[in-house]
């Protein structure tokens, strides 16, 4: 049985990759990167909305990564994890 969906042109395939790497990635590509399926992010996602997880931007028409990166390390308490600083210069005869 044929397909009647045309094969994606080059100019369709690189909009993809556009739509999974950029700022404002897809539903699907969020949904890949949390290891969901979408159906299973699209449940999921109505329900964590509730909870402070970023909705849709209207106008862009995905959800702002970082933001959404921001969510989860709130959410599992790493939000106020900072590097640990210097403790002074080393002096290796010390011993």
């Amino acid at each position: 049985m044929m397909s009647d969906k045309a094969p994606p042109t080059p100019k369709s395939r690189a909009q993809g990759a556009v739509r999974s790497q950029g700022l404002f990635p897809s539903e699907a590509e969020i949904a890949r990167r949390l290891s969901q399926t979408p159906a299973e992010w699209a449940a999921k996602a109505i329900v964590l909305e509730r909870d402070g997880l970023p909705r849709v931007d209207p106008i862009m028409g995905g959800r702002f990564w970082p933001a959404v990166e921001a969510y989860w390390r709130r959410r599992y308490g790493l939000h106020s994890i900072e590097p640990s600083q210097p403790d002074g210069k080393e002096n290796l005869d010390a011993l």
